[in-house]
């Protein structure tokens, strides 16, 4: 096998564990990565944050002039959807140059790829700056995985990070933060056909949803991600409906830019929508981006101009990425969103990745690898 078929292979190999979150389960696929790792010189570390929960950091060369450089991937999928699918979903099948199954696009073929490249890299870095693989479970629901390495203080150092989301091979900059939040209205519950006996906790709730869709933001847009964003995606109320509700409840989904501070923002909406609503944090992920001109992402760019056939514009993900949490734990280095998946396919019915894509991204991140620790 060449190493470009040994990356596809992994990728089916991983496609082909169930790693659906919930619940989760991705302690197998962290352990057969490990594995796999620690065969060509790797140190493995294991850490679980529930039954079944794990995930993996492997190491491997150190420097003390220069941190080593990380590239992260989760191992979790989101679920299949209500809507068949045409390909078995855990199979792995291949199909005019498209590998299919829940999790090829977001994101096992990054993780196989970024994989394989330090397993081609490993004999030469002894005595280098070398590299941290992170590999995470449970980033569908939250970045859990990622956080909790964070929070325990396991992840050490590392100069610069690449996050093998799916980006077609494109490098992104960054990406927009996610807060949700939950707001909660309450009332007096009555019988239905006396509702002057209660107070409607769904009515103060429509008055709510209403405040927010006129909510503007007052941060200034950011030059590449532009504005914020605030989407209400869930509303429930009542329990039946010959009842005066006492309980409303609002789901929001805001994707901040870098120029938002979170902690204002939710004082700023608790004012706009006023004393009756209570407000509740679900998720709190900051935004994350590098300076296109930063030294180090222009040689990313440099790597990825013949691959692309172009050299990159500045671009920024949509989604987040577990690079919300390790920013936190290494302090803010340089860091790209450069995978192989296609974007449009993540959470989709019918998911795929593109077997060339994952090719080049075998010898994308062999470079990226080279320039950080050999150059």
């Amino acid at each position: 096998m060449t190493e470009q078929q040994n990356a596809v292979a992994l990728t089916k190999e991983l496609v082909r564990m169930n790693t659906v979150n919930p619940p989760g389960r991705e302690e197998p696929c962290a352990r057969y990565l490990g594995a796999l790792l620690e065969k060509a010189g790797f140190a493995a570390r294991y850490h679980s944050f529930g039954d079944g929960r794990v995930s993996l950091v492997a190491t491997l060369g150190a420097s003390a002039s220069k941190a080593p450089l990380c590239f992260t991937g989760h191992i979790d999928t989101v679920p299949l959807g209500a809507a068949p699918w045409r390909m078995d979903p855990f199979a792995a099948d291949t199909d005019a140059g498209k590998l299919y199954g829940r999790g090829s696009s977001d994101m096992k073929c990054g993780v196989a790829a970024f994989t394989v490249a330090a397993l081609n890299m490993a004999r030469h870095l002894s005595g280098t700056p070398g590299l941290a693989l992170v590999i995470t479970a449970g980033e569908e629901t939250g970045c859990e995985g990622a956080f909790h390495l964070y929070r325990d203080g396991v992840l050490g150092t590392a100069g610069a990070v690449v996050v093998a989301e799916p980006s077609s091979n494109y490098p992104f900059v960054g990406h927009k933060g996610a807060l949700w939040l939950k707001a909660r209205t309450r009332g007096v519950t009555a019988h239905g056909s006396m509702p002057e006996k209660g107070v409607n906790a769904v009515y103060k709730g429509a008055h709510a949803v209403g405040a927010l869709e006129a909510f503007r933001f007052s941060n200034p847009p950011h030059a590449l991600m532009g504005q914020a964003t605030l989407n209400v995606g869930t509303f429930h109320g009542g329990l039946n409906i010959n009842s005066v509700p006492d309980q409303a409840e609002i789901g929001i989904d805001i994707r901040t830019v870098p120029t938002v501070d979170h902690k204002a923002l939710i004082r700023s909406l608790a004012q706009h929508m006023g004393s009756e609503v209570e407000l509740e944090t679900l998720m709190d992920l900051e935004a994350v981006y590098t300076d296109p001109q930063d030294p180090w992402m222009q040689s990313v760019f440099n790597v990825m101009t013949p691959i692309l056939g172009e050299r990159p514009a500045p671009r920024a993900a949509t989604y987040f990425t577990d690079a919300a949490a390790l920013s936190l734990a290494y302090r803010g280095p340089p860091t790209v969103v450069l995978g192989p998946g296609e974007p449009q396919m993540a959470h989709q019915t019918d998911e795929y990745c593109v077997v060339e894509r994952v090719e080049k991204a075998v010898a994308a991140y062999e470079d990226i690898i080279r320039a950080w620790c050999l150059s």
